[in-house]
């Protein structure tokens, strides 16, 4: 009787074959894909939006923060030592020129003032007396019935009575002045400060000091200069970079911590002689008129110079500007393609870059949609950007580059 055949290897058989045709259909279909793949689709040209470059002579806004200060404060201080009656303002209020703000005690003065107009008094009752005993004398001695002696006397007696007059007429004064000092006014107008000394308290040479009046308007603007800055300036004025204004005068305007700008436009009227040894600057005073009192003294401003304009000068957005390993570039559209162009970018203004090189007039620059183009790509403009003018009024000044914005970076690897 035969043994039966083993069944594995009948199975393995089938399952070669099962596996030999699944690679055979695999096959086919990768020789048939490869048959049928397309050509890749050409990208179509990016939309932009752009700025066509036309140098012109424009003005450079120059900031600095600066700081508000009365144009005239003066201590109101009591002049007497005498105890304070009352206060005669409201604290915090404008007070103009010659108004009472103080009153001390007059008695005591009152009274010095009638002690010595009888010690006056007295003085010239001896001064009456001893004229009267010259007037005698002198004939008496004319006809040798009085010796010299007793004219010398009668003349020396005359004399030292007209000299304590005047000394009694000179008490009488002071006295007035002390008795007026009891009423203090103020010698400027402007804001009152709060009292330091309260009615009732004894007021001596220790806490003579009552209060502050400080001249609002005008009102003056300090800032700041360095040293950097002016050498630059002057520098670039030199090559006629830039253009400075005739004898000096210099406009000023200051936006306040809301960032709304003062209505009213200052001028410089003092520089000082010398730098800061310790912070290389030098001050500069601009003086504001203030009538409705909206600067008061303390108060931090942004401080823009004008009168400076840079002949022939580029501005671009600073979004059209961007930077990658070797420094600054743009998208420049030449011929409806992309091309890379480096830029040396100088001072910025506001929302603007002024471009010292690499750019030159009739430059179609890219403002937005530069992140996704590459060079030589077709370009589409889709709307034209408006001209780029001066900053306006509020507008950062010219100073140190801005940070570099989100996602404006370099090209791809292999692009320049």
């Amino acid at each position: 009787m035969k043994e039966p055949k083993p069944f594995l290897p009948c199975f393995a058989t089938r399952a070669s074959w099962v596996l030999m045709l699944i690679v055979a259909f695999t096959a086919v279909m990768i020789i048939a894909g490869c048959g049928k793949k397309e050509a890749p689709q050409a990208r179509p040209p990016a939309e932009v939006t752009a700025i066509k470059i036309e140098p012109k002579d424009r003005p450079i806004v120059i900031e600095f923060v600066g700081r508000t200060e009365s144009s005239h404060q003066v201590e109101i201080r009591a002049r007497v030592n005498a105890f304070l009656d009352r206060r005669t303002y409201t604290e915090g209020s404008l007070v103009k020129a010659g108004d009472v703000m103080f009153k001390m005690d007059p008695k005591p003065f009152e009274a010095q003032l009638e002690a010595e107009q009888g010690a006056l008094g007295q003085q010239q009752a001896r001064l009456t007396t001893a004229q009267a005993n010259l007037k005698r004398v002198k004939p008496l001695v004319e006809q040798d019935a009085l010796s010299q002696k007793d004219l010398d006397d009668a003349t020396g007696q005359e004399q030292a009575a007209a000299a304590a007059v005047e000394t009694a007429k000179a008490n009488v004064d002071q006295a007035k002045l002390n008795l007026g000092y009891t009423t203090i006014s103020t010698p400027v107008t402007g804001l009152s400060s709060y009292a330091r000394v309260q009615d009732g308290a004894y007021v001596n040479q220790a806490n003579s000091l009552l209060t502050y009046v400080a001249q609002i308007d005008p009102i003056w603007v300090n800032f700041s200069i360095s040293e950097n800055d002016v050498l630059k300036y002057r520098g670039q004025a030199g090559k006629g970079q830039v253009i400075l204004p005739k004898y000096g005068e210099w406009g000023v305007e200051i936006l306040l911590a809301d960032g709304s700008v003062y209505p009213k436009k200052g001028k410089i009227t003092f520089t000082d002689a010398e730098f800061n040894p310790q912070t290389g600057t030098f001050l500069v005073r601009s003086v504001f008129p203030n009538q409705d009192g909206v600067l008061r003294p303390g108060q931090f401003v942004r401080a823009h110079i004008l009168g400076a304009s840079r002949p022939n000068g580029i501005l671009i957005p600073l979004r059209a500007v961007q930077q990658g390993s070797k420094g600054h570039f743009v998208w420049v559209i030449k011929d409806g393609k992309a091309e890379l162009r480096p830029v040396v970018v100088g001072d910025w203004q506001g929302e603007q870059w002024f471009i010292t090189q690499g750019l030159n007039a009739g430059d179609v620059v890219v403002v937005d949609g530069g992140l996704a183009l590459r060079p030589g790509e077709p370009v589409k403009i889709k709307e034209q950007a408006a001209a780029t003018e001066a900053a306006p009024a509020g507008a950062p000044s010219a100073g140190a580059p801005p940070k570099a914005e989100a996602g404006k970076t370099e090209p791809a690897k292999g692009e320049k």
